[in-house]
């Protein structure tokens, strides 16, 4: 078996490295288009076993310097060993390596085909897709993340989602590389010379595509009725957030807060997930506290609350958001669909006895039904609950159901002072221009921020400090291409690598 020689090992590291460089907060999302060059070097020439290992080394090196904050979640807050915490992270990492050594196999497998250009970026945004529904799904980080603030490139998604921009993204990485190899005899390689004409074509398309969008309209349907909104960034300390004793200090703290937006006179307040660190149902003192609170703002409240139900199989409990009118009556209510695993539930908890639920709320919460908007009034907010603005059919599912505006609500504390809250406003901010809608966040520690219809963000606090952010804005009701159909792109490259695969064994 031939072995891995250390230079190409270190190429391996490399491209992992660069490719984590090119995520916030680090700014320097140019390095993400010859990341992979690097790694592509590393697996020409060899093996298909040594293929997959460079491939593993290099998703290795990306991803313990892209999520090390797990570390923190699970040792810091989470109450974990750090043997247990650094484990976690290696496991996990090694999980999402295989889709790096995945794609180091399927270049060398495809190799010979006439077109290598164009394949890759095939297989690269089918093996994405597949880790953002696999195990409940973890599309953390995708290439076509890391340019959210290429405001005009980023337009493009509301036709073809990040997976179009991680397609671009690789297929110039492969581009560079194969004219670097063939640049001595370029000129004869007549499909590379195709490949080329193709992929400049695209970039040219998506940059004037970008620049008509961000100059015209945004899409059919916009309403004109502008609505003014108050974020609040309460900065409660984990530690204490469900401590019994500091809970009528939270709210205390929230009504403060909620008090110096009054000069703007918000028509809706939003606080952060679980800002109402009891069961808000249970109509305590506390709870009236916060029906007061709503009443004197005179404006509509969403907040996030624990909640509970009981039947005869048991009790449940929910992830829960709450619309609260300015008479003080609870009109709305939406329930975390999606749940963080091992984190608000266990899942194969038959399986896993000893693992215990990170949260420290009361019992293992329940997936909610419906992923419906609040409604109240002229007003549709669809919620996004913590880590579900990382996921594109949740907006999608909200806003065929009629929001015209996403709120995502949510608790980064969890995080500490890690780039996992950077990279979360990242990924939340594709969702509205997937969506063409004003993305609205309020988290308990930070970043909150407003971000327009067009990936903008228009305000943001910083982290670990209280904040209020005020803004006007205007809901709108149209729908996109990406909003109707979805991930049509991916459906479409799936096929591809379908017929890849085939003419590959026919051949």
């Amino acid at each position: 078996m031939k072995s891995l020689s250390p230079k190409k090992v270190l190429l391996s590291i490399v491209s992992g490295v660069l490719l984590s460089a090119a995520f916030p907060p680090g700014g320097m999302e140019w390095i993400v288009w010859f990341g992979l060059i690097p790694l592509l070097f590393s697996i020409q020439d060899e093996t298909r076993s040594n293929a997959f290992k460079l491939g593993m080394i290099a998703g290795m090196a990306h991803y313990l310097t892209l999520i090390y904050w797990i570390i923190v979640v699970l040792h810091t807050y989470g109450g974990l060993s750090y043997i247990i915490s650094v484990s976690a992270l290696i496991l996990l990492s090694l999980y999402l390596s295989a889709y790096f050594g995945l794609f180091s196999i399927l270049i060398h497998y495809f190799r010979e085909f006439r077109l290598r250009v164009l394949p890759a970026g095939c297989i690269w945004v089918f093996l994405e897709y597949v880790r953002g529904q696999f195990l409940t799904g973890f599309p953390w980080c995708l290439l076509g993340h890391s340019q959210f603030e290429q405001t005009g490139l980023i337009q493009v998604a509301d036709t073809i989602g990040v997976y179009g921009i991680t397609f671009l993204i690789v297929v110039v990485n492969s581009l560079i590389y194969h004219l670097f190899m063939n640049h001595r005899l370029v000129f004869r390689h007549r499909w590379l010379l195709w490949e080329a004409a193709i992929v400049v074509f695209m970039v040219v398309m998506v940059t004037a595509y970008g620049r008509i969008r961000l100059q015209g309209p945004l899409i059919s349907g916009e309403d004109h009725f502008p609505i003014r909104i108050a974020v609040v960034q309460g900065n409660i300390d984990q530690s204490l957030k469900w401590d019994k004793a500091f809970q009528a200090r939270t709210i205390d703290r929230y009504r403060a807060l909620t008090r110096s937006t009054y000069d703007f006179r918000p028509e809706l307040i939003v606080w952060p997930e679980t800002s109402v660190p009891l069961f808000f149902q249970n109509k305590t003192a506390l709870s009236d506290e916060v029906v007061e609170i709503g009443r004197e703002a005179q404006a509509s409240l969403v907040f996030g609350s624990p909640a509970y139900e009981k039947n005869t199989h048991g009790t449940r409990y929910y992830n829960r958001a709450y619309l609260l009118s300015p008479d003080g009556d609870v009109t709305d209510y939406y329930d975390k669909v999606h749940l963080v695993p091992f984190g608000e539930y266990v899942p194969l908890r038959r399986l896993f006895p000893f693992i215990n639920r990170l949260v420290q709320a009361a019992g293992d919460f329940t997936a909610g039904r419906a992923k419906r908007p609040l409604q109240y009034r002229s007003l549709s907010a669809g919620v996004l609950v913590c880590f579900e603005g990382i996921f594109p059919e949740l907006s999608r599912a909200q806003v065929k159901n009629g929001a015209t505006s996403l709120v995502n609500i949510t608790n980064d504390a969890w995080y500490g002072m890690t780039s996992a809250p950077y990279q979360l406003l990242m990924m939340s901010a594709f969702r509205a221009v997937e969506n063409r809608r004003w993305l609205i966040r309020s988290a308990n520690t930070g970043i909150s921020a407003f971000v327009d219809p067009y990936g903008r963000i228009v305000k943001r606090t910083s982290l670990f400090t209280e904040a209020v952010l005020t803004q006007t804005i205007s809901p709108v009701s149209g729908f996109t291409f990406y909003t109707r159909y979805g991930d049509v792109f991916v459906y479409i490259i799936l096929v591809i690598c379908l017929m890849l695969f085939i003419s590959r064994r026919i051949k």
